[in-house]
This record gives C-alpha cells, sequence and structure tokens, in this order.
C-alpha cells in the first residue's frame, strides 16, 4: 500500500537533510508470522503513481484496483522477485486493504526471511517497477524498535475493505492524526506510528495518545465489535524515489546498482510486461480517459 502522503513528506525531509528516504501500514497477523520470526514486511501497491497517463485511476473502485494488483502479483511479481536472486516461493504475498489519508485501496503485502540489504532491493525494485513514491520495509515487535505500532482485532471473517474504512474515519474522528495510514490481513487492522528521522510521529501524536486514541475508538465502533489486541515497538524504513525529480527512478536506480547494473537491466525487461498490463487494463476500466 502506498503511502505517499508519508512518502512526499519523508522525501522532502530526505533533501533536505541528505538522508535517508521516507502508509504508516504495516501487515499480517502477528500471532503466526512476525512475532515469532521478525520477518521483514514489505508494503506496497500495484498501480502506478507516476510515469503512466491515468487521469481516471483516483476514480478507481478498490474492486477494480484489488483486481489488477492480483493480476500483478501473477504476472510481474514473481518475476521482479527472481531477478533479485531469490525464490518465490519463500515468500508470502497477498492482496489486503491498506489505508493513507481516509482512503482506502487495495495494495500488496510481501513477507519472508530477508536480511537487511536483500530486503532494501527488493523494495527497490518493487518501487522502481510499479512507479512507487515509496515502499515500507518493516520488522514487527522490533525490541529495538522506535516506532509504535497497534492492532485492532474484528471478530472472525467480518473485516473487509468497507468496515475498515469505517473503523480508518472513525479513529481519525477521535484523534485527529489517526488518519495517515494501516493495513489490514485477516482480522486485524494495523496501525503504525511512523517517525521522520528525528525520531517525530508524522501523527503529531506520542505512542501512547496514539494508542489511547485507537483504544477508544474500538470501544465506542459497535458492529462489528473490535478491539485493540496488541501494541508494541516495530522498526519501520522507507525505500523511495521522487519521481517528480528523478524521472527515470534514479533514487531506486542507485541502491539497485546503478542504472547500468544486471539487475535493473532486468526490471527495464520486466518493466515493459507491467507497462503492457497497466495499459490493458486503463484501456478496459477507463483510467486513461481524459476528464
Amino acid at each position: 500500500m502506498q503511502n505517499r502522503f508519508f512518502a512526499q513528506r519523508a522525501l522532502a525531509l530526505r533533501t533536505t537533510l541528505r538522508a535517508a528516504v521516507l502508509t504508516a501500514v504495516i501487515p499480517f497477523a502477528f500471532q503466526n508470522t512476525a512475532l515469532a520470526d521478525q520477518k521483514v514486511l514489505l508494503s506496497y501497491e500495484a498501480t502506478p503513481s507516476a510515469g503512466f497517463h491515468l487521469p481516471r485511476l483516483s476514480q478507481a473502485s478498490y474492486d477494480d484496483r484489488a483486481a489488477f494488483a492480483a493480476e500483478v502479483l501473477k504476472e510481474i511479481v514473481p518475476k521482479i522477485v527472481t531477478a533479485n536472486g531469490i525464490d518465490p516461493a519463500t515468500l508470502e504475498t497477498e492482496v489486503t486493504p491498506g489505508g493513507y489519508l481516509l482512503k482506502t485501496n487495495a495494495s500488496l503485502q510481501t513477507e519472508g526471511d530477508l536480511d537487511d540489504p536483500t530486503a532494501d532491493r527488493l523494495a527497490g525494485s518493487l518501487g522502481y517497477v510499479f512507479r512507487q513514491y515509496s515502499v515500507l520495509a518493516s520488522r514487527l515487535d522490533d525490541t529495538k524498535g522506535k516506532t509504535g505500532f497497534v492492532v485492532v482485532r474484528f471478530p472472525k471473517d467480518s473485516l473487509n475493505a468497507t468496515v475498515a474504512q469505517k473503523f480508518f474515519e472513525a479513529a481519525d474522528a477521535t484523534k485527529k492524526g489517526l488518519g495517515g495510514g494501516y493495513t489490514a490481513f485477516g482480522d486485524e487492522q494495523i496501525f503504525l506510528n511512523v517517525t521522520n528521522s528525528e525520531g517525530k510521529p508524522y501523527s503529531g501524536l506520542d505512542d501512547a495518545t496514539f494508542e489511547d486514541g485507537l483504544k477508544r475508538t474500538a470501544a465506542s465502533f459497535g458492529n462489528p465489535g473490535s478491539e485493540v489486541s496488541s501494541s508494541g515497538k516495530a522498526t519501520a524504513r522507507f525505500i523511495g524515489n521522487d519521481w517528480e525529480k528523478a524521472q527515470r527512478g534514479e533514487d531506486y536506480q542507485s541502491l539497485l546498482g546503478g542504472a547500468d547494473s544486471e539487475l535493473v537491466k532486468k526490471l527495464d525487461e520486466i518493466g515493459k510486461d507491467y507497462a503492457s498490463l497497466v495499459a490493458k487494463t486503463a484501456e478496459s476500466k477507463g483510467w486513461n480517459r481524459d476528464e
């Protein structure tokens, strides 16, 4: 799930400080995955944020975006993973709801046992091909982490994009600053209090206030019922490219070995397949029609 709000703010910060870049989202059910294994999680969108003339993409329905993401997951993601020398069978990727700035879109979440350099290269490769402003790489419940997270749990099989969006709006109404971003997996909706390079949350809320706002939202949410099931600390870093200033993806290319590297050459070829898929879908869904 792309989080352009946080991506743009952090990209601006990086430009100013010459430091590391940037849904405030974090995926997957803790009890079965990341808590035990400390796996890395990559969060991103399949629909492009730059490089394509898609004036009506912003009007696309969640279902259409999810269908496109599913096709990208089947046809494109394995090629990107393989280009990085990783066996696709060792990773798990799913289409899930993800939100930013009070809007829910379909997102892709990839989980696997990867070290930080490998995870960052894969994140950069995904962002480069899919023309994302950022991809979030994170590790949950990290004792060394400095970013707070809160998990809101719903009854079995009750959390979908509609319910997630409703809770998202309710959280922001309860406490301004909670409408930055989230992601969902299974019956859990996860909020991450993302911080900048100075350790200050973009939400403007300290972790205790952040959690309290979500607890109050869950307590008053109604049908379906919800509760804050866990909270803690995570590590999170954003891998990104400012497509307005680096229109060829130079920030990503630098991470991936340069424009002439073998990896970037492979990704450019995969990008042609992705562009064909975007063009086909845009034509059938009307995303490329001028307003």
